[in-house]
């Protein structure tokens, strides 16, 4: 693949439901955002958090996912460089504060047009898990709220002059996964769905599956062409990491696809879970999405396998 990104920082509040519960131990100051052209009318930018993707146009600013809120003014300059329009859509892909953070802060950078709105979108179950209990300890009311949310399999609009297809992806990483597809730019947002360089987060905690993840990769390559020599064509920006193409999804939705049948035969064997870490079924992939600041480690993956295929439907 021809672009190239450092990892994004992925911060332990990864795991907060909410968008403004990371702020206060995170060090800010230093990140720089960086403004990558895709293609069509879409860009890439990466800072701390998950990666924001960016569609500008004659109509204004879409923004899928917003990182972290003290970056925001960071990012809002990175924006006006590129698009001088209203900021009128967010979309958000899941819950988690790395990839909602910044929804109140751009919502109050944002002067308020009543003529042109700004609407934040994101599944029904993202709205949820933003406003009610998350397991023993009750999130506090959470601003930059969804106020745009779907339940529908899709939702779609036309913004820039281009069809916008908002995908649900059930019980993925997790249960309120949306993937995004730009049709007129042939660029597909897959937040963290797809991380090439690491093992996916299976959020079980918040509806995720290995099934599910599977399910999704697969969504994401039905709706990935590519060009010559399997190269380029439609591209991907996943949650983390470099810009992508159809070959990247189809070899990491391949990994996890072995990893789970390596898994599931030695649940077959009888072996508990501590028995299926010591077996190290992903030892041949680790050297890949495994680095010294990993967020997933290959025991915490293969946990989350093991854990997913043992759960009782």
């Amino acid at each position: 693949m021809q672009f190239a990104l450092g990892r994004s920082l992925l911060a332990a509040a990864v795991l907060a439901a909410g968008g403004s519960l990371v702020a206060q131990q995170q060090n800010f100051d230093n990140v720089q955002i960086q403004v990558l052209p895709v293609q069509g009318s879409i860009y890439m930018l990466a800072g701390a958090g998950g990666n924001i993707t960016l569609q500008v146009g004659k109509d204004g600013v879409l923004m899928v996912d917003t990182e972290y809120g003290p970056l925001a003014p960071k990012i809002m300059a990175e924006i006006r460089k590129l698009s001088k329009g209203p900021i009128r859509y967010i979309i958000n892909t899941h819950v988690h504060a790395d990839h909602v953070g910044g929804n109140d802060a751009f919502a109050k950078l944002i002067p308020p047009n009543p003529a042109e709105p700004l609407k934040i979108i994101a599944h029904q179950n993202v709205l949820n898990r933003m406003t009610t209990p998350a397991g023993k300890e009750t999130p506090p009311p959470q601003p930059g709220l969804p106020e745009d949310e779907y339940s529908t399999p899709f939702k779609d609009l036309h913004f820039n002059g281009e069809a916008i297809f908002i995908y649900h992806e059930p019980r993925a990483h997790t249960d309120g996964d949306s993937v995004i597809l730009f049709r007129g730019s042939d660029v597909v947002s897959a937040g963290d769905i797809f991380t090439p360089g690491g093992y996916p987060f299976l959020d079980l905690e918040r509806g995720g599956s290995l099934q599910g993840e599977i399910a999704a990769l697969n969504h994401i390559l039905e709706l990935t062409v590519p060009a010559h020599t399997q190269e380029g064509g439609t591209y991907v920006i996943p949650g983390h990491g470099r810009i992508c193409d159809e070959a990247d999804v189809v070899e990491y939705r391949d990994m996890i696809i072995i990893v789970r049948d390596r898994v599931q035969d030695l649940i077959k064997k009888g072996m508990t879970l501590e028995q299926a870490k010591a077996a190290k079924p992903t030892r041949d992939y680790d050297t890949e999405y495994v680095s010294s600041n990993s967020f997933v480690t290959a025991d915490r993956f293969v946990e989350a396998v093991y854990k997913s295929l043992s759960e009782k439907r």
